[in-house]
């Protein structure tokens, strides 16, 4: 008997209707002859809510408090669920992160696993339970206290407890049937990929695609745990996200030099304009970032002018951090010596990701011409063994996408991406 672990997003529970569906499609893994251990989002918009009524309340919620408030949406699913279950003739044993032995550190609101000791789930599946699990939190190993990973953190919850269980799997269900070569919302002859590698899914998430969270691949990559992203309102085979040894050599996208095309709106550009070109001066500014807890994804540092011997440093961040980085900075102008710092929130990040560039020339040469016939200007670049990068602005996002995604031959004849919900998770 084998072992699945299940995730549900929040548009697959979103209502009673979806908890209904969802409890239909466990027990039918359940009588295929496996153990089954269910993970849960919050029904659809829960969190957002909660966090919305938090900011009501008090304009800083208190971190440890945030954290208690909004498990309380992962609970609801995680007991209505076990009810619907029950309500089909089976048993089902709802548990907190907690009482799952999912054990972080102490950073409420962004806290990573530590550990899983799932001695309870283990042992409500051996007695011919299912175990329904909330995710997107734990407890921490110092304080006792209850935190939450982030966002995307019940995909990581899932993987990290099918790692634990040493279970067969970890199926990963959302409103669309798998990994697409692009967002099928903006590029509608998308084509589904069968199989994709860690390393190119990881690159897709690191670069804006939403349907799998970037630490959840990462985990799953280290314990060589194989993921099937699926919907949860169909029947359809998904898509595989395996080792790249695994990925079969006769698949059409894996033969493909390109697998896919990600794009992400949430990026902010800061430019600091008249850096003194001397040691030490770009190592303060990514200091004073760094120190403010901010992450950072593209660097391009212009060639400093000979008269001046002063330079431009652009970098791109997620754009809710754009203000905390801009105070960071200004407090470093008589320290640094630079001239100005200028903000762009109007801008987006379009990637194309494909094991197969590194061994193929002219993939850079075919990307820009695209971006060029689609009228798209290119304002920053950066690359990897297995992508290319640009910042384009905001407006050009979807027809960048669209360029880059037909000069790759990546569409299919037919309209295969269907959004059964709202939000891809």
């Amino acid at each position: 008997m084998g072992v699945v672990v299940q995730k549900y997003g929040g548009s697959s529970v979103a209502d009673a209707e979806g908890i209904k569906r969802v409890a239909r499609r466990v027990v039918e893994t359940k009588k295929a002859g496996n153990q089954v251990v269910v993970v849960v989002s919050a029904m659809g918009d829960t969190t957002d809510e909660l966090i919305d009524l938090a900011n009501e309340v008090s304009p800083l919620p208190p971190a440890r408090e945030l954290d208690m408030l909004l498990t309380a949406g992962e609970r609801i699913s995680m007991a209505v669920l076990a009810m619907a279950i029950q309500n089909l003739g089976h048993e089902a044993r709802s548990f907190t992160g907690s009482q799952a032995g999912v054990i972080t550190d102490a950073e409420h609101g962004r806290a990573k696993i530590i550990d899983v000791t799932p001695g309870r789930i283990q042992a409500a599946i051996d007695e011919g339970a299912i175990a329904i699990v909330a995710g997107f939190q734990g407890v921490s190993q110092t304080t006792k206290d209850i935190t939450t990973l982030g966002r995307g953190g019940s995909d990581t919850t899932a993987v990290a407890l099918a790692v634990a269980l040493e279970a067969d799997v970890c199926e990963i269900y959302s409103d669309v049937d798998g990994i697409f070569t692009a967002d099928p919302r903006i590029e509608p002859r998308a084509r589904k990929v069968p199989r994709i590698s860690y390393e190119e899914t990881l690159e897709m998430a690191a670069q804006g695609a939403k349907i799998l969270h970037l630490r959840c691949v990462e985990y799953a990559r280290r314990y060589d745990m194989p993921i099937h992203v699926r919907s949860s309102f169909s029947e359809k085979e998904g898509t595989w996200v395996v080792k790249a040894d695994d990925v079969s050599q006769e698949s059409t996208m894996e033969a493909a030099i390109i697998t896919g095309v990600a794009h992400d709106r949430s990026q902010a550009k800061i430019t600091v304009v008249g850096v003194p070109d001397k040691p030490g001066e770009a190592a303060a500014i990514f200091r004073a970032v760094a120190d403010a807890q901010i992450n950072i994804d593209m660097i391009v540092q212009n060639v400093s002018a000979a008269a001046t011997s002063l330079t431009d440093i652009s970098f791109t961040l997620p754009r809710g951090e754009g203000q905390t980085a801009m105070t960071a900075l200004s407090k470093l102008k008589d320290a640094v010596g630079f001239d100005s710092l200028q903000y762009d929130d109007s801008v987006g990040k379009v990637s194309i990701v494909g094991a197969g560039m590194s061994s193929a020339p002219g993939i850079s040469a075919r990307f820009f011409e695209a971006l060029s016939e689609a009228g798209v200007n290119i304002e920053m670049i950066s690359t990897s063994e297995i992508r290319v990068s640009v910042v384009v602005a905001e407006t050009q996002v979807q027809d960048a996408v669209n360029a880059a995604h037909a000069a790759f031959d990546l569409g299919s004849d037919e309209i295969e991406a269907v959004v059964y919900g709202g939000t891809g998770r």
